[in-house]
């Protein structure tokens, strides 16, 4: 990158609330570029400058104030990530409203619960075919006063003519910009009610403050470098609090632009177009670019295989030197080549610049880490949680341990209590749970300590995640499992999409297995089966073989972590079916609700080989 790498930070006591921390951005850097995204009319990349979103969240807020809404008014986002997403949330966040980020892919069902749950008074929705799904059950959300459609096709301003409530943002939005509102809000105050996507049950509002994500995007910024000539991509979506937190208030207090990429389905194209220096991601995202690697590495030479995984050992040995805990190796002496051949063309797919990526939101396994670092991909690990705001920990590029979360960032302390659980202290825990006070005190105890649920060590400063208390698996034998590190590890396999690693009170391990059709079709058309024979996901020799290559996956796992029965699946749990949730989390309970004929099949003929 051309031009010397500076810092531009805005302090926290002087920004005081979110939207006093964008009012103070715009004044420092006007000009500067804030947010790029890809306009789908002209089929373009736009620029925005601090200025134009200024003159944007203007707008918006005196539209809102036509609306007689009152201080403290909870208002509901479902958009893709957008420039009028910030100017949404900023218009309402400067006027004292909550907002209420929704996920545009959520069920109908579960977005209307929240509506219903938070009161939600007006609703700013992505399109006419969104709304058309939840409206028939909106009719009970008596809160709902307002429906805002960003996109105004023919569909959309049906919808204006039949139901009073509607309108599109074309026609509601002033025409002249204005000024954003000055204010001087309380940090403490609720800023927004981010609903949890739980695993099990209805989800919770999680209550978070003004200084909660203000506070916890400063702290992050003090474990991670962030400059004014950062590019971020931004995809998670920003109803997820890491993008939130991370990907959209860090820039802003860092004065960094931020780009927004068209869809996850186009992530490859847009890496390689924006070129961004900063990448937040889950290790879903990690895991699919591996996939991909790999499914192209088996068309290649046993050549290109030997390189690729050469590359991989000595990448990981020049990673280890540079953090101290490996001395030097003559084999260090091929990586200038292996980086010509082989890394930096990986990298290059990732947009060539990339300075750091983050991973966050579950566990990414020590495996991806070491090819992604072995590659020279600088990628770190944090942990955390929506009601912590949620960055609780992260590994620094000059002192990475992949197999931990990082140390605590400043200002958060944490602890081990019973069980091995994590407690946490820090100005990001949340304010509680929206109008539910058990769950807030089963959470939070009498001496402020917010019981995370996970398990944990800690390691010469790090956190090292264990476990998850509530997915521990105990065998009949009384040997405790936790699950989640053997699906994982499982799901490295190409071949296996989606996994569930059973076994509560029974004698041994066994697995439900989502295959990927690509790879299930080749694996049968190489062994002359018909790939349209459903009775080959039954066949035992081929359960067998399956059963290799899934011990094969848990070579490093302890003896006892031995998968004995698998049921091949081909139809993926999915959000429509409730069986994973919109941050792609597998519904555990559901699943094998869904599958318990299949799960007692398992253990009916005792434990097998």
């Amino acid at each position: 990158m051309s031009g010397q790498w500076s810092e531009d930070l805005i302090p926290v006591e002087q920004a005081r609330t979110l939207d006093g921390l964008f009012r103070l951005r715009v004044r420092r850097s006007p000009d500067a570029l804030a947010y790029t995204h890809f306009d789908r009319v002209t089929k373009r990349w736009e620029d925005y400058s601090w200025r134009q979103m200024a003159a944007a969240v203007g707008r918006w807020q005196r539209a809102l104030a036509a609306e007689k809404l009152n201080e403290g008014d909870r208002v509901g986002v479902i958009l893709r990530n957008c420039p009028e997403w910030v100017a949404f949330d900023i218009a309402a966040l400067g006027m004292g409203l909550v907002t209420v980020p929704l996920y545009t892919d959520d069920r109908p069902d579960n977005i209307a619960y929240i509506l219903d749950d938070a009161a939600i008074r007006l609703l700013l929705v992505q399109d006419a075919g969104r709304w058309k799904r939840l409206a028939p059950l909106t009719i009970e959300c008596e809160a709902l006063q307002r429906v805002v459609l960003l996109d105004s096709a023919s569909e959309a301003r049906k919808f204006t003519r039949n139901d009073e409530r509607v309108t599109t943002a074309a026609g509601w939005l002033p025409e002249q910009d204005a000024e954003p509102r000055e204010r001087d809000g309380d940090p403490a105050a609720l800023a927004s009610i981010v609903y949890t996507s739980g695993t099990t049950g209805r989800p919770k509002g999680v209550m978070l403050s003004h200084h909660n994500m203000l506070s916890n995007a400063h702290a992050s910024l003090t474990a991670i470098d962030c400059y004014r000539q950062d590019v971020f991509l931004s995809f998670l979506p920003l109803s997820h609090t890491l993008e939130r937190t991370a990907g959209y208030y860090l820039p802003m207090l860092a004065g960094a632009r931020v780009a927004f990429s068209r869809s996850v389905a186009q992530l490859a194209n847009d890496l390689t177009e924006i070129r961004p220096t900063a990448l937040i991601a889950v290790p879903r995202i990690f895991e699919r670019v591996y996939a991909r690697m790999v499914g192209q590495l088996d068309k290649e030479s046993p050549l290109a295989r030997y390189l690729f995984r050469r590359t991989i050992d000595t990448g990981w040995r020049r990673f280890e030197r540079q953090q101290g805990r490996a001395g030097w190796s003559p084999q260090l002496l091929l990586w200038p080549l292996l980086d010509r051949l082989v890394a930096r063309k990986v990298r290059e797919k990732l947009g060539g610049r990339l300075r750091i990526a983050i991973s966050g939101g579950a566990a990414l396994s020590p495996e991806i880490s070491r090819i992604f670092l072995g590659l020279g991909v600088p990628i770190v690990q944090g942990y955390g949680l929506t009601e912590t705001s949620p960055v609780i920990s992260v590994n620094r590029l000059s002192d990475n341990l992949p197999i931990g979360v990082g140390p605590p960032l400043r200002g958060v302390t944490v602890r081990i209590g019973e069980n091995d659980e994590l407690l946490v202290k820090s100005s990001g825990v949340m304010l509680g749970y929206w109008n539910n006070h058990a769950a807030t005190a089963a959470m939070i105890d009498p001496d402020g300590w917010l019981h995370t649920g996970d398990q944990a060590r800690l390691q010469d400063g790090h956190i090292v995640i264990t476990g998850r208390i509530k997915d521990i698996l105990v065998l009949s034998n009384g040997e405790k499992i936790p699950p989640g590190d053997m699906e994982v590890a499982i799901a490295l396999d190409p071949m296996f999409e989606q996994v569930v690693v059973v076994g509560e009170g029974r004698p041994f391990l066994s697995a439900l297995v989502v295959l990927e059709p690509v790879k299930w079709r080749e694996y049968l058309e190489a062994r002359g089966l018909d790939p349209n024979d459903a009775s080959l996901l039954k066949d035992k020799k081929i359960q067998r073989e399956m059963l290799k290559r899934i011990g094969a996956a848990l070579k490093d796992f302890p003896g006892y972590a031995k998968i004995r029965r698998v049921t091949l699946l081909l139809e993926p749990w999915t959000l429509e079916d409730g069986l994973i949730t919109p941050t792609l989390k597998l519904k555990r309970a559901r699943v094998l609700e869904r599958h318990a004929d299949e799960v007692e099949a398992m253990y009916a003929d005792g434990p097998g080989s």
